[in-house]
């Protein structure tokens, strides 16, 4: 993402670095110690000894699924980053279900709580484990990896750092998009992952445009082949192509309006046929697609037909006031789940994209009465999704009006 400056923080490597399995070797983890041997990314189950140590130390699963919430208000900052660790050392752990796991905690974590300094410096072993996750897991495990790389660029926001992840992980993360063997969940979040990090972490134009050709080649297999078919029949790989589109137009957000100018003409006569696909996810993309393309091609501010949404986290609203916010909004949200209100908050980088200016500091009654319940985080979120259903709803009845303009 092109940036008016860079972060001139030291490169310094990860202190929880190979995993063994077992309490000791967990122990000596967090304490500094040698880590004894092991086999990493067995296909083997789980043996006995490890699940009594993810039972007995840090069961990733339950982490997993709790994440930090109750460590902000029962624990400290010293056990949530004592856990993490053990987390980061599980996985190299012989189990992939284990792996896995350990993947989606860390990841979990990440989106929910701002922790640039412990991941800083754990950076590098980060990324290694990505790295092997993507390249010996299967399906689920390289979803999760992929999940994690994602969050761990937005906590880092841009800069050298995120560049060194991006520069390892995109080759492999290309790779995957463009296996036709492999599975097609993986491609998917893989090619959701490559635009998010690319989005942030890339400032060589060439790299940009490189990786919009690696996701139009993906998507573009969706567009109408004979000019007798009216409809397009979604295909299992329909789930690919919509990730794909979706990751590519994001990243033409960042683009040189003449690029933005030469897509839509490329695309202008067959992007539209998406349009009658039987999918109804990729008639949403397809729609946002071509309307965010005209937003930037004429300008943002020359469309003021769009139906602006307020969203609001803690003391503070943000306007979503046209396509290029929108699409950006829903592509974090997507990545950051229940944590995106957290990130308005406190993270720097997408303050930064969203244009809301430096963090708000509360105190500590402020953040207090901010909190709420859980049962009341699930009224408040379901009220929310029908919310949006009914919105979508009128979307897709304008949207289909369009269709028929094309």
């Amino acid at each position: 993402m092109p940036k008016n400056k860079k972060r001139n923080t030291p490169h310094r490597g990860g202190s929880a670095g190979g995993g063994g399995s077992g309490a000791a070797a967990a122990t000596a983890a967090t304490a500094g110690g040698q880590h004894r041997n092991v086999q990493p990314f067995s296909d083997e189950d789980a043996s006995i000894e490890t699940m009594s140590h993810c039972s007995g130390y840090s069961d990733p699963s339950s982490f997993a699924e709790d994440g930090p919430e109750v460590l902000d208000e029962e624990g400290t900052q010293e056990d949530l980053e004592y856990k993490l660790k053990g987390l980061i050392d599980l996985t190299l752990d012989k189990s992939a279900k284990t792996r896995q796991a350990a993947l989606e905690g860390i990841k979990n974590a990440l989106a929910s709580k701002m922790l640039y300094e412990f991941i800083l410096e754990r950076r590098m072993t980060l990324t290694d484990s990505i790295e092997r996750c993507l390249k010996k897991g299967k399906s689920d495990e390289q979803r999760a990896a992929a999940a994690l790389a994602s969050v761990l660029c937005i906590q880092l926001g841009p800069g050298i750092e995120s560049e060194e992840i991006l520069k390892t992980l995109g080759p492999v993360l290309k790779k995957i998009i463009c296996d036709g063997s492999a599975s097609i969940q993986a491609r998917q979040t893989c090619a959701t992952c490559f635009g998010v990090c690319c989005f942030i972490a890339t400032d060589d134009i060439t790299e940009l445009y490189s990786t919009l050709e690696c996701l139009e080649n993906i998507f573009t297999k969706s567009y109408l082949k004979e000019k007798d078919t009216t409809v397009i029949c979604s295909t299992p790989n329909t789930v690919l192509h919509i990730s794909s589109l979706l990751a590519w137009t994001l990243l033409l957000t960042i683009c040189p309006i003449n690029e933005v100018k030469k897509k839509l003409e490329m695309h202008f006569h067959k992007l539209p046929s998406l349009l009658s696909c039987d999918d109804v996810n990729m008639r949403i993309a397809a729609g946002e697609s071509l309307a965010l393309l005209f937003e930037l091609a004429r300008g943002i501010e020359s469309e003021r037909d769009f139906p602006t949404e307020t969203i609001k986290f803690g003391p503070e609203r943000m306007y979503i006031d046209c396509w290029v916010k929108k699409h950006t909004y829903d592509t974090f949200k997507e990545v950051l789940g229940s944590g995106m209100q957290y990130h308005l908050q406190s993270n720097e980088f997408l303050r930064n994209v969203f244009e809301l200016g430096p963090p708000v500091m509360l105190d500590a009654a402020a953040l207090k009465t901010m909190k709420i319940s859980r049962f009341e985080r699930h009224l408040y979120n379901s009220a929310a999704f029908k919310a949006r259903t009914k919105a979508r709803s009128k979307c897709r009845d304008k949207r289909a009006d369009v269709g028929e303009f094309f």
